[in-house]
């Protein structure tokens, strides 16, 4: 088992997703806000997300 975190600066969370631009490259890990390939769909979800805990709204 291997511990990965967050690439990003400052962050400080679990880093569940990796990306590698080879096999043969080392692989990068972010969180999922922070991770950079994410599709249009998904970045809308996280974009809702974040504005629902900022007003205080439970997103499940």
């Amino acid at each position: 088992m291997y511990i990965h975190f967050c690439e990003e600066d400052g962050c400080k969370e679990w880093g569940s997703w990796g990306n590698s631009a080879s096999p043969a490259g080392a692989t990068r890990w972010w969180c999922f806000e922070h991770f950079p390939h994410k599709s249009y769909e998904q970045e809308q979800a996280l974009r809702r997300k974040l504005e629902a805990a900022e007003h205080g709204n439970i997103v499940q």
